[in-house]
């Protein structure tokens, strides 16, 4: 049925509990994962949605930090993997939505495991909005998770 799955995470908890879910389905298809962290470009404190992850004053500064926290989140979902094959990817992109539909049809993803929500709060509790855009115009079927 499904060979390859892509597998977005931000670090939080509700994606890493997605990515073990997708490892579980993996394991049972004989499949193998693709772990994915889109990095937001950076702009100043206060204007955009990358500064609650990692302030920085500088653009050089920013993406040392947001690789740092990318390589770890991943490396969570990595772990959680087991004994499933994972690759790990991290892209720098504007829109998230839009990297990882990228991502699932460039890499030849057949399933997107995702969850519901991710850091972004109150407006995200019942279905985030990053996730509603990939559920939106994704070509790609998509498994979402609680």
């Amino acid at each position: 049925m499904y060979k390859h799955l892509l597998v977005p995470t931000d670090g939080s908890p509700l994606s890493l509990k997605a990515a073990r879910s997708a490892a579980k389905l993996a394991g049972g298809l004989g499949a193998r994962i693709t772990a994915l962290y889109v990095i937001p470009p950076f702009s100043l404190p206060g204007t955009g949605d990358a500064v609650m992850f990692h302030v920085a004053h500088d653009e050089r500064e920013y993406q040392r930090g947001m690789r740092k926290h990318a390589d770890g989140a991943l490396a969570k979902v990595a772990a959680a993997a087991g004994r499933v094959r994972c690759d790990t990817v991290s892209t720098l992109h504007e829109h998230p939505w839009a990297a990882i539909i990228e991502a699932a049809s460039s890499r030849k993803c057949d399933l997107i495991v995702m969850a519901s929500h991710g850091r972004r709060g109150l407006a995200g509790l019942l279905l985030g909005s990053e996730t509603r855009k990939v559920l939106t115009h994704s070509k790609t079927p998509v498994l979402v998770c609680r």
